[in-house]
């Protein structure tokens, strides 16, 4: 342990967008408390948050299948849809806070109104979207949705992949225009921009190397200044890592128990990008379809519409690949080295129950650029090699843990917040939904980590989201109103018909 500390209130590992958000929230809520960031890359917003390493969808169960299952009896259970709705509606309240209160000045910077579809081919899939869309439709959370399996009505909603399509075999959409299309990177920016301008000290190139608990019960922080090649030592009452991949490693060298019997696995992306304007121009929308047998939930095809830098472009993806590294500037030991002996068993059991997945991303890796091709032409019949590049997108770990319901050696597909007891550490896990969810999951770090301060908070927190604490699904009217104003304020509400 050094002797020489720079001491803190708060820490924050890693420039992302949980970073950001979680800085911005706190910054409102105590400005008072003195924050610190330390970020390995140049820039903030440079890893899973940038634009060319996420989808960029407003993640809020109007086109992911994957949020709605099919239960053993036929009728489709839409409970997850509506969590994962209602914690986007946080995010909208909380980013109309920042806009109203000049924070961000221009919200079409980093959001955009963009439909939302689903689109799936054969019977048994036309039956459960069919169905799924009877469920949503009902839910005030996902009025103005359309159903269609009409060749004629698709045309007018997709005409790019209508045009040539020549199999007689069923095919339906459904549709909302309230969809979002999110720029996270841009978005991380603008608010690391703010924390900097309230006295937030922002260290780029800077590596968190240790952490470890003190004496007195705060943390220790070892930290590499990247450019001069020294070593820093910094202590905070509360830490966050928001490292990405890269949190793992880090909560696993704090030791707490909290961070015992806990895996991941990463999974690596690539996206085509269309090259072509003409093409890109004849195309309006995310288009969701179904995940293969074997593959994971972020592994869902879907073709979309995309704004970067003010210029609209086109993705299809994601194909998945395998890379031992953690973070896309990560080191290729990363999955060795998070492996230790609390976790080696839970490890093994993951690799025994998942060998469907490991057979897919062996099929994946596999896979030549023609191979792409002809997965694209299942979305675009009349689609050319020329007009598509190959991107390679982020590094996302997902989280393998021991479960009641799944045993050990669990897979997780979701977020999560791993803390210790006494709430002076936490660490965000996982991959999807992310980044759309970041409102809901640090407002869960605060409850977690500053449950003394809560009701104190309670009423700021109020007037940046006064939804807080409310099931929007129970209270329609003030869903409405909610979603109205958060509409209007980011500039949404011109393609949210259904909602004017």
């Amino acid at each position: 342990m050094s002797n020489i500390q720079k001491k803190t209130d708060v820490i924050l590992i890693g420039a992302g967008v949980m970073s950001a958000t979680l800085g911005s929230l706190l910054k409102e809520l105590a400005p008072e408390w003195e924050i610190k960031v330390f970020e390995k890359l140049a820039n903030a917003g440079e890893e899973s948050s940038n634009e060319w390493n996420n989808a960029g969808t407003g993640h809020a169960a109007l086109c992911e299948l994957n949020y709605t299952s099919e239960k053993s009896d036929g009728s489709i259970d839409i409970s997850k849809a509506i969590k994962i709705n209602e914690q986007f509606q946080l995010s909208r309240q909380f980013w109309s806070y920042l806009v109203n209160n000049n924070v961000i000045r221009n919200p079409q910077d980093f959001i955009m109104p963009i439909p939302h579809m689903s689109l799936v081919q054969g019977g048994k899939n036309v039956s459960f979207l069919k169905k799924r869309f009877e469920m949503l439709s009902n839910n005030p959370l996902f009025q103005g949705m359309e159903f269609s399996n009409d060749p004629e009505k698709l045309k007018e909603w997709i005409p790019l992949i209508m045009e040539g399509r020549t199999s007689n075999e069923p095919i339906a959409a459904t549709k909302i225009d309230s969809g979002t299309d999110i720029n996270f990177g841009a978005l991380t920016r603008m608010l690391f921009d703010h924390l900097k301008s309230e006295n937030v000290e922002v260290n780029y190139k800077h590596s968190v190397k240790d952490i470890k608990r003190a004496s007195d019960g705060s943390w220790e922080v070892k930290v590499h200044d990247i450019d001069s090649g020294k070593i820093e030592y910094h202590s905070a009452k509360f830490v966050f890592i928001g490292g990405g991949g890269g949190s793992l490693l880090l909560l696993q060298k704090t030791g707490i128990p909290e961070s015992e019997n806990i895996g991941g696995f990463p999974v690596s992306g690539l996206f085509m990008v269309c090259n072509n304007p003409e093409v890109a121009a004849q195309h309006h929308a995310k288009v969701y379809g179904k995940a293969k047998v074997g593959a994971p939930p972020m592994s869902v095809p879907h073709l979309d519409t995309r704004y970067m830098d003010n210029e609209k472009t086109l993705l299809f993806g994601p194909f998945a690949g395998f890379s031992p590294k953690f973070l896309k500037t990560g080191s290729n030991f990363d999955l060795i080295n998070s492996i230790k002996p609390n976790n080696v068993f839970t490890m093994l059991a993951a690799g025994a129950k998942e060998m469907s997945l490991t057979k897919y991303l062996i099929q994946q890796v596999m896979l030549s650029n023609e191979d792409r091709m002809e997965e694209l032409r299942e979305f675009i019949p009349n689609a050319k090699s020329e007009d598509w590049d190959i991107v390679v997108a982020g590094q996302r770990v997902q989280v393998i843990k021991d479960t009641e319901a799944g045993g050990k050696g669990t897979l997780q597909f979701g977020t999560e917040v791993v803390s210790a007891a006494d709430g002076s550490i936490a660490a965000l896990l996982g991959a999807s939904p992310g980044a759309s969810t970041a409102v809901h999951v640090m407002l869960e770090v605060l409850e977690k980590c500053f449950p003394q301060h809560m009701k104190e908070w309670e009423p700021k927190i109020k007037e940046m989201i006064p939804s807080f604490g409310v099931s929007l699904v129970e209270n329609p009217e003030l869903f409405q109103e909610i979603h109205t104003l958060t509409a209007q304020t980011l500039g949404l509400d011109e393609k949210e018909l259904a909602y004017s």
